[in-house]
């Protein structure tokens, strides 16, 4: 069973990321889906979304839950019947999720990639990091910026947030493995504490 890695980041919260090495089959034992998610697992085309999906419900059964404990709002975020707080990530061979027992927490991997560099722009002043002359250190540095707003954006858990307008991560050093954010939406500030790792080319951000 390869869980990749736990994380205590509290009593009453922890981060789950699982390595997926598996094929679909072994992914799928001893996992009990209802009759939605089974028509949305049977619906992917996609051999990697599958394996992320039923990746994410192995990970849902070491935290103590079942398929049945997670119901879906109108905006797709995830809420756990008995009350916890929960997000969901995964990509490629990574999938991880934040379970919280008294705060909103996200989460979000990304897979390090250049791609990065072509839409930054997008989500983030890019002169902010034009001083980085590294390439590596600079898609680093942005993939923990996008994962962070990512991260928060999940626990807002509405569709009008905008990444560059209304979602803000501060400046940080990468050996303080942390920093903090802001949500300026709708006349409110929201605070947040992030929290990034590095492992085999990918990023996790976490956020509570």
């Amino acid at each position: 069973m390869p869980l990749y890695k736990t994380i205590n980041v509290n009593k009453r919260t922890k981060v789950l990321i699982w390595k997926i090495s598996e094929d679909v089959k072994t992914l799928s034992t001893n996992i009990d889906l209802n009759d939605k998610n089974q028509v949305r697992l049977d619906g992917m085309k996609s051999e990697l979304h599958q394996k992320g999906f039923l990746s994410v419900r192995q990970l849902l059964k070491v935290a103590g839950y079942v398929d049945a404990d997670v119901i879906y709002d109108d905006y797709g975020k995830p809420h756990l019947k008995d009350g916890n707080y929960i997000s969901i990530t995964h990509s490629f061979t990574f999938s991880g999720l934040i379970i919280s027992e008294d705060i909103p927490v996200g989460i979000d991997i990304e897979k390090q990639r250049e791609k990065i560099l072509k839409i930054a722009h997008k989500f983030t002043p890019f002169e902010e990091y034009k001083t980085i002359a590294n390439v590596d250190a600079l898609i680093s540095k942005l993939t923990i910026v996008w994962g962070g707003k990512e991260s928060l954006y999940k626990i807002y858990g509405k569709k009008k947030l905008l990444f560059r307008d209304h979602i803000f991560v501060d400046d940080f050093n990468f050996i303080d493995e942390k920093t903090t954010g802001e949500i300026r939406y709708d006349g409110k500030t929201s605070n947040y504490d992030i929290h990034f790792l590095e492992f085999d080319g990918f990023t996790c951000v976490y956020a509570f």
